[in-house]
């Protein structure tokens, strides 16, 4: 396998009151937010247009589970399906099946401490 994760794809945290927070970081960070957070563009060492996502959770989501962890980090890989049957060959734990969308793959795994790790394969032009 080429490469594995090739990015940051999403910094993603629970918070009590998530509008609250996308107001906060929009007066006084200046992030352009929108119901999901905000996504921050950016390209590659080739000039495609990818993006990064930042998404404040309301406090008793389970999109986090099985982490007991208040935060998840979304790394974007190259080829979804193979690196999770890499992984799982490896010995990793994956958790739930992968799932598409027209905006991407995403897959799930825990790292040694447990905490969830979201792995998306993303269609970054499904945004524009």
């Amino acid at each position: 396998m080429k490469k594995r994760v090739t990015g940051i794809g999403g910094i993603f945290f629970k918070t009590k009151d998530p509008k609250a927070a996308k107001d906060w970081y929009q007066k006084h960070l200046g992030f352009n937010t929108d119901d999901y957070g905000s996504t921050f563009w950016w390209k590659d060492k080739e000039g495609k247009d990818c993006s990064t996502q930042w998404s404040p959770f309301a406090s008793d989501s389970k999109y986090f589970e099985p982490s007991k962890k208040d935060f998840m980090f979304n790394y974007r890989v190259e080829n979804l399906k193979e690196l999770l049957e890499t992984l799982k060959a490896e010995g990793v734990t994956i958790v739930g099946d992968m799932e598409e969308y027209d905006y991407g793959k995403f897959g799930w795994i825990l790292d040694n401490d447990g905490n969830k790790i979201e792995l998306w394969e993303p269609v970054d032009s499904a945004f524009k």
